[in-house]
């Protein structure tokens, strides 16, 4: 990554391992309450997340692939961006970029976040314009960077989804340890303000009643359903997200 891109597109403030200088202008990342949460640190498949960076670096790569890079790279970055595969009507699919068909024109983005950050991407190359939006909020800002590129993309609506209110005891019972994998399992804990669950090598993300037993994640698309035995203790979960059902059986009450 830095023999390639880096280092030839003068990008000095992004890495995974912070520099002095990254770390004195780190910002602090919040969760949907507006509370500071711990920074994500990915230790196992670190191109899916761990890098950092500034705006200032991510508008020098948005650049380089609208096509400002001579050479390599710049045939490279133009590969990358070539769709790949057709999900529907409008959307296709590249090297890990999206191509959204769009008012007769294609805008080329991805997007990015954890339980405390979030970004966005994106590119016009009929327009020459990219737009790049990094947020210390775990709210998602892919309608911000859209109505950039686009102002007839509206603005996304509040989120409709309705918390319910659960009493103390009913919440106490979910808290433990699930097996997610042989390697991977989720935590979940409960604090004054509600339960948290933390899946081994991310951060904690906060989760919120929409029944007694069904729960969802505001930090990413997924939903938690609990299942419960015959005198209403949890035995374990299943975790929804991205069009799977993961089970999960409860291995420890805490």
């Amino acid at each position: 990554m830095r023999e390639r891109i880096l280092q030839p597109l003068g990008m000095t403030a992004t890495g995974i391992a912070l520099t002095p200088a990254m770390k004195r202008h780190f910002a602090l990342v919040h969760d949907e309450r507006g509370e500071v949460v711990p920074v994500w640190d990915i230790p196992t498949l670190a191109g899916a997340g761990a890098l950092r960076s500034s705006i200032t670096d991510m508008l020098r790569f948005a650049a380089a692939t609208l096509g400002d890079e001579n050479g390599h790279l710049e045939r490279a970055l133009a590969g990358a961006r070539a769709p790949r595969h057709r999900i529907d009507a409008q959307l296709r699919i590249g090297l890990n970029w999206h191509i959204l068909r769009s008012r007769g024109r294609d805008i080329v983005w991805h997007n990015g976040g954890t339980a405390g950050s979030s970004s966005f991407i994106g590119l016009d190359g009929a327009k020459r314009t990219a737009v790049v939006v990094l947020s210390n909020s775990v709210s998602s800002i892919d309608d911000i960077g859209m109505h950039f590129l686009d102002e007839r993309l509206p603005l996304a609506p509040p989120d409709p989804r309705q918390e319910a209110a659960l009493a103390p005891r009913v919440l106490e019972r979910y808290v433990g340890v699930y097996a997610l994998a042989p390697n991977v399992k989720l935590t979940v804990t409960r604090s004054p303000k509600g339960l948290s669950v933390e899946v081994t090598g991310q951060g904690r993300a906060p989760i919120y009643a929409r029944t007694e037993t069904e729960f969802f994640l505001k930090a990413v698309e997924a939903n938690i359903t609990f299942t419960l035995d015959s005198r209403g203790a949890a035995t374990g979960l299943v975790l929804h997200q991205g069009g799977v059902d993961t089970p999960a059986r409860r291995i420890s009450a805490r």
